[in-house]
């Protein structure tokens, strides 16, 4: 039995405040920091940082799990994960943090938690300067410098850090949507979506205020993009520098160099990204990878409710959009709103009479790349194309 004398322990810790009675227990807590994991499944790619947590992961592959939930048809492997799984039906959360109103169903999660607060990010990267909250956090970065994303989607070969990643995308094949608002019945595939929509619908909660201004958001990445507006562009910050770089011509500002040399390709007609199957040329290399799917005819994304496939996850939501009637986006001058973001784009520009795409051989300007190209062909040889409409 250890007897607590009020003496320091003899094996301290060189990343953090922690100290041991054994060198060995100094040696598990260190890989916590360095990420290194030693104790590898046999059956899968997950690996551990101590021999223990490797033998109760084993378990799961076992079918045998004798503890079941008499609330819902869940089986566990253990009563420990039982017992924890139950707090998900009562609502028991017994630890509250002492700063803020938020409760947990186990300690470990509040003192997590807790480092929110304090700012104390004890898990340093090796291999660049990023800071972590927990040794997980480290171990997923860690990954992402060694490229290892050992979870693949059979349907799009798309890969994964995390199995649950994988899970999660695995909705966008499936259609499943098991997160419901209580308040309107719609459903959400992941729970992040659930809460903004509660936000945004139903309770006009911005819960992420920015300290500089008096603007409120409903998301912390929605707040963290706008604190760029106040950034200093002289200033350096550790993770790179913040700077603003306006567009010549439209005054648009970019938070990057890349993104305003892409959004510079929308006056000068540039398109270096040309398509091997066709004439057609793109401003990205990602509207091409897109575009590609349509000579191939790959069509990974399945709408669920009238089976059509679409090329892009993105055309997909807004297909979807044709069954539910939804308009998300809203202009703020009229009571016009719209299924897509670029729709709404090209419908301000009514209202504020911007036209971003100038003709290189005249004066003119036009409000929409399509109005533009149809001018161009006054300059050139070609003709627009002549429909016969007969009775």
């Amino acid at each position: 039995m250890t007897v607590h004398t009020g003496e320091s322990l003899p094996f301290s810790c060189s990343h953090c405040v922690r100290s041991f009675s054994k060198s060995e227990l100094l040696e598990q807590h260190l890989r916590r920091h360095t990420g290194e994991k030693p104790f590898s499944c046999s059956q899968c790619p997950k690996s551990f940082y101590v021999s223990r947590d490797l033998k109760r992961h084993i378990l799961h592959h076992s079918e045998v799990k004798n503890f079941s939930c008499s609330q819902c048809s869940k089986s566990f492997i253990s009563r420990d994960t039982l017992r924890e799984h139950m707090k998900l039906h009562t609502e028991e959360k017994p630890f509250g943090c002492p700063r803020c109103d938020k409760s947990f169903t186990r300690l470990d999660r509040m003192q997590r938690h807790e480092r929110v607060h304090t700012g104390e990010k004890t898990y340093i990267c090796s291999i660049c300067p990023k800071a972590f909250f927990t040794p997980t956090g480290l171990q997923k970065h860690l990954m992402g410098h060694a490229g290892e994303k050992p979870y693949t989607c059979e349907q799009c070969a798309k890969s994964f850090i995390e199995l649950n990643a994988l899970k999660k995308h695995m909705r966008v094949h499936t259609g499943e949507k098991p997160f419901t608002c209580d308040q309107c019945a719609k459903s959400f595939a992941n729970l992040a979506t659930l809460k903004v929509h509660l936000m945004k619908v139903h309770t006009g909660e911005k819960p992420f205020s920015c300290d500089q201004c008096e603007m409120s958001f409903y998301q912390s990445s929605v707040l963290k993009n706008h604190m760029r507006i106040h950034a200093d562009p002289q200033e350096s910050h550790s993770g790179g520098e913040e700077k603003s770089h306006a567009c010549d011509e439209c005054s648009k500002i970019f938070t990057s160099l890349s993104h305003l040399q892409i959004h510079s390709r929308v006056h000068t007609g540039e398109r270096p990204y040309s398509c091997s199957h066709c004439p057609k040329a793109f401003t990205q290399l990602s509207n091409l990878k897109k575009h590609i799917k349509g000579h191939t005819g790959e069509k990974p994304f399945k709408c669920s409710q009238c089976s059509k496939c679409f090329a892009s996850f993105y055309n997909l939501q807004v297909h979807v959009r044709v069954h539910t009637g939804e308009k998300p986006f809203s202009c703020n001058q009229c009571s016009k709103s719209f299924s897509r973001l670029d729709s709404l784009q090209l419908h301000m520009r009514s209202h504020t009479g911007e036209k971003p795409y100038s003709c290189s051989q005249c004066a003119k300007t036009f409000s929409s790349s399509g109005d533009m190209h149809k001018h161009v062909r006054v300059h050139t040889t070609e003709k627009p194309k002549m429909v016969s409409l007969k009775n």
